[in-house]
């Protein structure tokens, strides 16, 4: 069996408050087709809008409130919803109300990532 935990998870600060733990990249663990994020973004920050060419994800929300933007639709989302993204489809998620929002993302296939030390960064992302 094999954990990973937040604490032992590379970081990715984005900038306006939202911070991103990579918890499962490609080749770890011996995963092939799965890229697993943790994100906790604080009150009023936005995600940037930006599309993978060739990846589906889902976001799952675990504690706050969202506006998730997955091409032209918009929709409020809360703890437990989970959105599916399709390929090339632009998406966004800004957070909603006084709290902070906290979601788990899964993508595949995965997406690459630059992993230095405790950090990591999506070396480029199709906006």
């Amino acid at each position: 069996m094999d954990v990973q935990t937040l604490a032992g998870s590379p970081r990715n600060e984005r900038g306006g408050g939202q911070v991103s733990r990579l918890l499962l990249t490609a080749g770890q663990f011996g995963s092939c087709q799965l890229s697993v994020t943790w994100v906790e973004c604080q009150p009023g920050s936005q995600q940037a809008l930006h599309a993978h060419p060739a990846h589906e994800q889902v976001y799952v929300i675990v504690q706050g409130r969202g506006q998730m933007l997955v091409g032209a639709e918009a929709c409020e989302v809360g703890r437990g919803a989970q959105v599916f993204v399709p390929p090339a489809t632009p998406r966004a998620i800004r957070t909603i109300g006084g709290q902070r929002l906290v979601y788990v993302s899964a993508t595949s296939p995965p997406f690459e990532a630059a992993v230095t030390g405790q950090r990591w960064e999506i070396p480029q992302v199709t906006s």
